[in-house]
């Protein structure tokens, strides 16, 4: 399975909020290192994901019940995390529960679990008299660990987090202390309207969740259970809701969007819906996607791709690795070949398209001459925005039992694989400045490009708005602009 682009940044909400939290950035991360591959085609819900630095922090208005404190919501990992959090915040504010701290944990990695408990019983110092439940992937595949943790009051799993019936539950104080069913045996994904979720300017929707790949590196399946699509006109009504409310951009969103549809009657993919979405929401100006998987994209997918200007031209790819024996023994549904010929195809279809993808560097087994096959991956695919990260071993997968690269080289390789990334975007960046771009006005005086490229104005702009700038510089990271015209649509 790939990775949704975590922002390995742990999102701080306090709940309930009147107004939209202030969630991360986009789907698709610029240069840097990250959980990675494998596990939820994300998580960044936006900003783009750093890897293992301090934890970014971002917190929701003031509770309107008049408390302000009475929930908070921790979120660590994925962009699906940080998206189920904004449910559970809802589910919490309609049960009326107070005093209550939920930590949304995740599981990619060894690292990703120990700082889950490290984190809680930071939050149980404290704040020694509220409740402490915890929930997430890590919750759903290792419960004993966490109930076996002082701090904790109750742990529930990724589907439970999700029922209304169990925030109700607490109020009531008739919940188990322990609530973890079978996420194999899920077979819909709890679907639930949210209002606003992302910044002011551009929303999520869950598409999809689960995998039902085996990725040797990759615990996530075990935490999410099989592949599930939400029904298409449940999309659709959800898109269509926020476009309304003034959302310009919506992200599409899951841990294996590709996979959508499989499970469905009829016919349908993911290309299928995102034609259907832009045909029923005309109003919709942007619409695009998180992760995806290069192997699944089908046909209508890239019509979509040619003949859609309302889809971005950015897609963020699981390409994990640029050599074809690391990518057999991943476990990996393609050859380096076919993510070269994907890239390539898709270029032809629509000039000018950025494409970002997830690395892994120091995968088990993974000599000099197959690190190098990475390296030149970047340049064969044209790639501008890497997420890179060194393999890290998460216990109970296949790839843990593999011999394993030396700690010092796998190190070394990440910072080789992460300048070129560095040197790819820079190359990206500067090819655009002389031209005039449409760009989706975030914060401050901050935006996004439609190829994802991050631009700063020279004045400022609305959050939400649609401006054309002209690119007159870059620094390498990032564009710097000047308005030329408002416009209403991308």
């Amino acid at each position: 399975m790939h990775s949704q682009r975590s922002d390995p940044a742990m999102t701080d909400q306090r709940a309930p909020s009147e107004s939209p939290s202030p969630l991360w950035g986009a789907p698709s991360p610029p240069v840097g290192e990250g959980w990675g591959g494998g596990y939820s085609r994300t998580a960044n819900v936006g900003i783009p994901p750093t890897p293992n630095p301090s934890p970014r922090r971002v917190e929701d208005a003031p509770s309107a019940r008049g408390g302000g404190e009475s929930v908070r919501i921790v979120t660590l990992g994925c962009r699906l995390n940080a998206y189920e959090s904004e449910v559970m915040r809802r589910h919490a504010a309609d049960a009326g529960l107070d005093d209550t701290i939920v930590v949304n944990t995740c599981a990619v990695t060894a690292e990703a679990v120990r700082q889950a408990a490290q984190t809680i019983r930071k939050l149980r110092r404290e704040n020694p008299h509220a409740r402490l439940v915890v929930t997430g992937c890590a919750a759903q595949i290792e419960p004993g660990r966490f109930a076996d943790m002082p701090e904790v009051d109750a742990v529930i799993g990724n589907a439970e987090k999700l029922q209304p019936a169990t925030f109700r539950g607490f109020v009531a104080a008739d919940t188990p202390r322990v609530r973890v069913n079978d996420i194999m045996s899920v077979r819909e994904t709890a679907h639930a309207l949210v209002d606003g979720f992302g910044t002011s300017a551009r929303a999520y929707v869950e598409v999809q969740n689960g995998c039902d790949h085996r990725c040797t590196f990759c615990i996530i399946p075990y935490g999410r259970g099989p592949s599930r699509s939400v029904p298409a006109g449940e999309v659709v009504a959800q898109v269509r809701r926020l476009a309304e409310a003034g959302y310009a951009e919506i992200v599409l969103t899951g841990v294996d969007i590709t996979a959508y549809g499989g499970d469905l009657p009829g016919e349908m993919t993911l290309g299928r819906l995102v034609r259907h979405i832009l045909r029923q929401v005309p109003e919709l100006p942007r619409l695009r996607l998180s992760s995806i998987d290069q192997v699944e994209a089908d046909a209508h997918l890239m019509r979509a791709i040619a003949e859609e200007p309302r889809l971005m031209p950015h897609l963020h790819l699981s390409l994990q690795s640029g050599d074809d024996m690391v990518l057999k023994r991943m476990k990996r549904r393609h050859a380096r070949a076919d993510a070269v010929r994907f890239c390539a195809e898709a270029r032809r279809l629509r000039p000018g398209i950025a494409f970002g993808a997830d690395l892994i560097a120091g995968f088990p087994t993974e000599t000099e001459a197959m690190f190098a096959n990475s390296l030149r991956l970047v340049d064969d695919c044209d790639l501008a925005f890497l997420h890179v990260f060194p393999f890290s071993p998460r216990s109970d997968t296949p790839a843990a039992r593999m011999p394993q690269v030396a700690r010092p080289v796998i190190k070394e390789r990440a910072a080789r694989l992460r300048a070129k990334g560095e040197g790819a975007l820079a190359k990206h960046l500067l090819a655009q400045v002389g031209s005039d771009v449409a760009v989706l006005i975030e914060h401050d005086r901050f935006g996004r490009t439609p190829d994802y490229a991050e631009l700063e104005f020279a004045g400022a702009g609305p959050p939400g708005a649609i401006l054309t700038a002209r690119v007159i510089a870059s620094n390498g990271k990032r564009l710097q602009g000047e308005p030329v015209a408002t416009k209403s649509a991308s």
